[in-house]
């Protein structure tokens, strides 16, 4: 299953029209993006407030992780601050870069009151981009300088996670779940391993083999799949096999 690096802005200088500042509210986005991503599988390591852009960079690099994912606000300043819209920035040359930009911005369309102004750019001067090992897109929501899309931010945190992390699971090939409160169950089998697989279908890849009676962690529960943890793995097995 998929890992991702989680960046949400540590700019706290950034304040947003009608109070709060940058950092405060992507990482609101970043705490309510970690249900969606638990339920859909989605390990993830996330920087923290006191950490720079510098430093979530040398982070992210210092891991193996299959895409680091940026989350910002942006301004125009000292200029007009009617100026509108949410760009997904990606490098040039990175074809899973552009095709999770254009996956994202195609599902802020649906939830971004202006979709005409959503769009991709490609850019290299944006370290979180530019200089990490990972594909890596960052995203500017929206401009807090301007009062209506700062209150589109703030008035829509739970859809903007939930449209990010319907993003990454697109991007990645895997379910979208929506969360569910996780619990412990146990391997009921006839003695034998039960196979840990990256996916609900019994032609996906078996990424693991859990011993009969093993206690496991339940994420989520499908009509005939569970996403679960085991051994420092996360994937899905048979629940007609896990006792919850």
């Amino acid at each position: 299953m998929p890992v991702i690096y989680l960046s949400p802005s540590t700019q706290e200088f950034n304040p947003y029209a009608g109070g709060g500042n940058e950092e405060f509210y992507m990482n609101l986005v970043a705490d309510a993006m970690e249900p969606y991503l638990v339920a859909s599988g989605i390990q993830f390591v996330r920087n923290t407030p006191d950490m720079t852009a510098a430093t979530s960079i040398a982070a992210s690099n210092a891991g193996n992780y299959d895409l680091h994912l940026a989350l910002h606000s942006n301004a125009v300043g000292s200029g007009n601050p009617t100026v509108r819209g949410s760009e997904v920035y990606y490098y040039p040359t990175s074809v899973s870069g552009k095709r999770l930009a254009n996956i994202i911005a195609d599902n802020l369309q649906v939830i971004y009151p202006l979709p005409d102004k959503v769009k991709t750019v490609p850019t290299t001067r944006l370290g979180e981009v530019a200089k990490v090992r990972a594909p890596a897109v960052l995203v500017e929501l929206a401009y807090h300088d301007n009062p209506e899309d700062a209150d589109w931010i703030r008035n829509n945190i739970d859809d903007i996670a939930r449209s990010l992390v319907l993003s990454l699971t697109e991007y990645f090939g895997i379910p979208f779940n929506m969360p569910q409160p996780i619990s412990t169950g146990y391997v009921v089998t006839k003695g034998s391993n039960l196979n840990l697989r990256s996916g609900p279908s019994l032609s996906a890849p078996i990424i693991g083999k859990i011993p009969n009676g093993s206690e496991v962690i339940i994420y989520n529960r499908l009509p005939d799949w569970d996403l679960i943890g085991y051994g420092g793995k996360t994937g899905y097995a048979k629940n007609n096999f896990i006792s919850a």
